[in-house]
């Protein structure tokens, strides 16, 4: 059993760490649903998960995910790029997770932007309360994403240590460009 998780696990672990039944959490890239599911399970009954997709498919794979398992009532699905999270939610949020890149098994050329990403991370990081989180995994190999790892990695050096912790976890020693996980926490 291996001690050290992949990325998306480790993300899973901290998230669980700090959002209580109740709470109000972002997924900003629905996906295939698997990170909604997960937060909706998580706030349970009382708690609201706000989870949002540019692709119609995506939030259709999710929302089937979300009746298979009886967690849809507590889901708002959002047709919206993640930057616009703020039209959407204006009460204070407990997390808010990002994968990025390209939806998988959809279309490599839609995908997140570096300039709409980091737009949605400082929004983000506007809306979660002292001591949430806002988790990143980076998918940037293959065909698509190099750009936008480059620019949010350029912008999480800026965000103010004052307010904010951030962490970054890279597998050195792993091919073909492993995610990275990046961790944002507000202080205060």
């Amino acid at each position: 059993m291996c001690v050290i998780k992949n990325s998306l696990t480790q993300s899973h672990q901290i998230v669980e760490s700090i959002v209580e039944k109740g709470d109000l959490v972002v997924d900003a890239t629905a996906g295939n649903g698997n990170d909604t599911v997960f937060l909706a399970g998580l706030v349970g009954e009382q708690g609201r998960v706000f989870s949002f997709d540019i692709q119609e498919n995506a939030l259709n794979s999710t929302e089937k995910k979300l009746i298979d398992r009886q967690l849809r009532d507590r889901v708002q699905l959002i047709n919206d790029g993640h930057q616009y999270m703020k039209n959407y939610i204006s009460e204070p949020v407990k997390a808010v997770m990002f994968n990025l890149g390209y939806l998988p098994g959809g279309d490599h050329s839609i995908g997140t932007k570096g300039n709409t990403t980091i737009e949605a991370i400082k929004n983000s990081m506007e809306l979660i309360t002292v001591h949430g989180i806002v988790s990143i995994v980076v998918y940037y190999g293959g065909d698509s994403g190099f750009d936008e790892k480059n620019q949010v990695m350029e912008f999480i050096r800026t965000i103010d240590c004052k307010q904010f912790t951030v962490m970054r976890t890279d597998f050195v020693n792993q091919i073909n460009c492993p995610p990275i996980l990046i961790c944002i926490e507000k202080n205060k």
